[in-house]
């Protein structure tokens, strides 16, 4: 099986530092992830402190704005180095709108009991993605690829999602991108360690969050990178999804619901 990277949580205020180091390990390892960026973050828990240097590369204190560029906000750096990212062949989703928990939903796929979109009505979501992928256009930068915060989402987020002009969501369970409710699905690992011993067909996707990395988890990255079994996102999306089957929604929301008693001992 084969691996590839996706990092959430990308927003103006998470931990540089922590970002740049991990980078670091994927430039060095030749390796392409998805980021799933925050159109506009809301949420608390994704800011970071900064030390005095990374505060002023983040502020835009002593750069040079090129004059071609209409983006002048506060957050120029965070927006420039997202383009620059994408024109490396980073893959962009789009992280929800807000990274606000309004709602104690699981969804489709109930590894956590919080979302921002589950349990809203249709039109409501409609608005919320839409004002995301706005968001993203202002600052250059068009997906459509989502990723939903605490992977909670329900029919009516796919139902905005496809009327907003999304096509592919990085969540689920399998070994293959498969196509599901008019979206094409790439799912994430059920255990890393299944997946680091599996030497069978197909992909899953590791979850990475950079901002809580310590120095035993980039020690692990280092490991996992070393396996050869890591690739590029780019290359997982030139196979062919297949159909999802019949029963895909049964089995993915009682896998879900395994890992969230398992991980919760909630028995």
């Amino acid at each position: 099986m084969k691996i590839v990277i996706r990092l959430d949580d990308i927003s103006p205020g998470m931990d540089m530092g922590k970002f740049r180091r991990f980078k670091r390990l994927l430039d060095e390892n030749h390796i392409r992830p998805l980021i799933g960026v925050v159109p506009e973050n809301l949420d608390p828990k994704l800011e970071a402190s900064v030390d005095e240097d990374d505060e002023d590369n983040l502020s835009g204190r002593g750069r040079q704005t090129d004059p071609d560029d209409k983006i002048t906000e506060k957050d120029y750096p965070f927006w420039h180095l997202v383009r620059n990212l994408q024109s490396e062949g980073w893959i962009i989703a789009m992280h929800g709108l807000h990274h606000v928990y309004t709602t104690k939903k699981g969804g489709l796929l109930p590894l956590n009991k919080q979302s921002e979109f589950a349990g809203i009505d249709l039109e409501k979501q409609i608005k919320m993605i839409s004002e995301g992928k706005r968001i993203l256009a202002n600052h250059g930068i068009a997906t459509d690829f989502f990723m939903a915060p605490s992977h909670s989402y329900d029919k009516n987020t796919l139902r905005a999602l496809a009327e907003s002009g999304f096509r592919r969501i990085t969540d689920g369970f399998g070994k293959k991108a498969y196509r599901r409710f008019d979206m094409t699905f790439y799912p994430i690992s059920f255990r890393k360690d299944a997946a680091l011993k599996d030497n069978g067909e197909g992909y899953t996707t590791f979850v990475v969050h950079t901002n809580t990395l310590n120095g035993d988890d980039f020690a692990y990255y280092e490991k996992v990178f070393e396996s050869g079994k890591v690739v590029s996102w780019d290359e997982w999306l030139t196979q062919e999804p297949v159909e999802a089957s019949e029963f895909q929604g049964v089995k993915e929301y009682l896998m879900a619901r395994f890992k969230y008693i398992a991980v919760h001992k909630r028995w």
